[in-house]
């Protein structure tokens, strides 16, 4: 893995704390695109050189939380996302949870425990990364791919085990590209048009759900 080719994100409103982590992932051979102290300073920076990685403090002063900010991001970006902060009570972290990051350290921390960090995230992002690159999957959010030509569905890179309908209705959601699919138009496609009664629909729904780990 060519480290110096990573790109960095820093997020951090201390000056000092945010220089001396800037000066310790440029030794380790990764580059920093920018220090950013506030939600409105990240989001300009992810438009005008997006990283690999951000290392985001929860607490921001003067802006928007890092948990916030996160959300912002992962509306259109799909970073990977460390927490750095010193808060681990468990309302903060059941809201980090909700952004689906890689990462959450207790501040203070050991530099080697950030690199271990790093490095793991990178990993994993590579792994999705050639999972969609190879075989052409389509990211459907939250780390979710679907084979669109064997109707396959992973999370990451593991398979996850779907009737043939669960198969047909994915896919007729992804080809429909975001336009409402209607109730008689899922009635055609999976049940060969036999009328079934919207009872039917919803417990076949709960029970997509059910395999899935985030809410699609």
């Amino acid at each position: 893995m060519e480290l110096k080719q990573k790109k960095i994100l820093i997020v951090e409103d201390e000056t000092i704390v945010a220089l001396d982590m800037k000066s310790s992932l440029s030794n380790l051979g990764f580059e920093v695109t920018n220090i950013a102290t506030t939600f409105a300073e990240a989001i300009k920076s992810i438009k005008e050189n997006e990283p690999d990685i951000i290392l985001m403090d929860i607490n921001l002063e003067n802006s928007k939380d890092g948990i916030s900010t996160a959300i912002e991001i992962k509306k259109s970006k799909n970073i990977s996302i460390i927490y750095l902060t010193a808060f681990s009570d468990e309302e903060t972290i059941k809201r980090a949870i909700q952004t689906n990051p890689v990462g959450y350290l207790i501040k203070p921390y050991k530099i080697a425990e950030l690199n271990s960090t790093i490095l793991l995230a990178l990993f994993k992002a590579e792994q999705t990364s050639y999972l969609n690159n190879t075989f052409n999957y389509t990211p459907i959010g939250d780390n979710y791919f679907f084979d669109e030509i064997n109707h396959e569905l992973y999370y990451q890179d593991k398979p996850i085990k779907l009737t043939p309908k669960e198969k047909q209705f994915l896919a007729l959601l992804i080809k429909s590209k975001g336009n409402i699919v209607t109730f008689e138009t899922i009635e055609y496609e999976l049940w060969d048009d036999t009328t079934i009664s919207s009872s039917t629909l919803r417990t076949f729904l709960y029970r997509l759900r059910a395999k899935l780990e985030y809410k699609l």
